[in-house]
């Protein structure tokens, strides 16, 4: 009697835990009108704040000047780019100061830390920041040249502290869990981060945000021993009422690409629920003003872990339905979990479909078919990387496994273009 009890227990927890995410990832379409105010309006013409543009980059010589060339393109001309490489990084260094070299508008700072992460190195360059508004981007980046002037155009119609431009994971077909990292971004910066918005308690991503230098330098900048310190910066500012703006279009998102290996992932996985998990432990999420707004953020700070038990819990579930001597009442609750999965599954198969149809990228029935097959699998991978954050937090592991990247969202570009290209060529 009392295992039935805590079955029923679980899988109704789990059931409502995954009816609440899937409702606040489903946000932004849930009518016309919310869709159209989570995008940006348009620019007027006038260029009302300077932007100081962060670049750190750590080991990342293939894809740094790219990146830098496409910031100089910018339409907004009031930007100055500070690249940020460490003191032990003479190739990065070496394409950092050739692109000061041809640009007066590019700046190199060197970061002498010891021990090397990316709060560090741009709490190494805050000082050196001459703009009104600090932005955020990373090595890989592709930055559409409108988007300063949308940014700048946010900050004056909307009085905000902060604005998140979106990002977006775009190799979708390199490898099976490649989709299904695409498709986590499509629904996170298109939806799920302007609920947070709205509800006054936002984690930060990790580029492509602009934050107001006087507000940046009265938070004291970024949590140098965190590894999540985007999400940190976001918390630490919500709970002292700074307004965050969040704003989304397909044509000004910041492409990047997935991680290149399953050991890549795993090891980025690992730091960002790890660095959730520090931001939990700091507890500035307690001075949030409303219960609302906390119970939002410690559920939303514990997500990675709750979605590791999820996918673990309910092939359990539903092998607990099918097998043991239990009631049918009993039976038809452990299958809840279950029923909520399938409904994510087909939410996710018209998100992969709205992906492809805003990026101009040629989804196939293979695509559909690897997203469904693989998710158990993803899922799996998630756990890994939950379990392996909590063993690493335990352990007082805080080094900074970095992502290596190699410019794979470039060439999906290329392949974009190239198929527009012999689209247009007649037959």
């Amino acid at each position: 009697m009392l295992t039935s009890v805590f079955i029923a227990a679980v899988s109704l927890a789990l059931f409502w835990m995954a009816a609440f995410t899937l409702w606040w990832q489903m946000h932004a379409w849930r009518t016309p009108e919310v869709l159209a105010s989570t995008r940006f309006s348009s620019p007027d013409g006038d260029e009302h704040v300077s932007f100081s543009l962060l670049l750190p980059a750590r080991h990342e010589q293939a894809v740094l000047d790219h990146t830098i060339q496409r910031l100089l393109e910018s339409s907004h001309t009031d930007f100055e780019i500070i690249v940020i490489v460490g003191h032990d990084d003479p190739e990065t260094t070496a394409v950092a100061e050739q692109a000061a070299a041809r640009d007066p508008r590019v700046r190199v700072v060197v970061d002498t830390h010891e021990k090397k992460n990316k709060p560090k190195a741009m709490n190494t360059a805050l000082p050196h920041c001459r703009g009104d508004v600090v932005g955020v981007f990373d090595a890989e980046d592709q930055v559409h040249p409108e988007l300063l002037a949308h940014v700048d155009h946010a900050f004056l119609t909307t009085g905000a502290d902060v604005v998140q431009g979106g990002v977006q994971l775009i190799n979708f077909h390199s490898s099976w869990y490649s989709l299904r990292n695409c498709l986590e971004y499509f629904f996170w910066f298109r939806s799920r981060l302007h609920l947070h918005a709205q509800k006054g308690f936002i984690p930060l991503g990790g580029n492509t945000v602009f934050v107001r230098t006087d507000v940046l330098r009265e938070a004291g900048g970024w949590d140098p021993n965190c590894l999540a310190e985007d999400c940190d910066l976001g918390v630490r500012l919500s709970s002292v009422g700074k307004k965050v703006v969040v704003a989304y279009d397909s044509d000004m998102v910041t492409r990047e690409e997935t991680p290149g290996s399953l050991v890549s992932l795993l090891k980025q996985r690992t730091r960002w629920n790890q660095g959730f998990l520090q931001v939990y432990r700091k507890k500035d999420w307690k001075q949030l003003p409303t219960l609302g707004q906390r119970l939002l953020a410690r559920y939303t700070l514990m997500t990675p872990f709750m979605q590791a038990f999820t996918g673990l819990i309910i092939p359990l579930n539903v092998a607990i339905a099918l097998f043991l001597d239990v009631s049918v009442g009993i039976a038809f609750i452990t299958f809840l979990p279950a029923v909520t999965a399938l409904v994510t599954f087909v939410f996710e198969i018209v998100g992969l479909h709205d992906f492809g149809k805003q990026y101009g990228l040629r989804v196939r029935f293979a695509h559909y078919l690897k997203l469904i097959v693989g998710g158990p699998f993803y899922q799996v991978l998630l756990a890994g990387a939950a379990v392996r954050a909590v063993w690493r937090e335990q352990r007082g592991r805080n080094d900074w496994e970095l992502t290596t990247h190699v410019g794979a969202h470039l060439d999906e570009s290329a392949v974009t273009r190239q198929d527009a290209t012999r689209e247009d060529v007649p037959a």
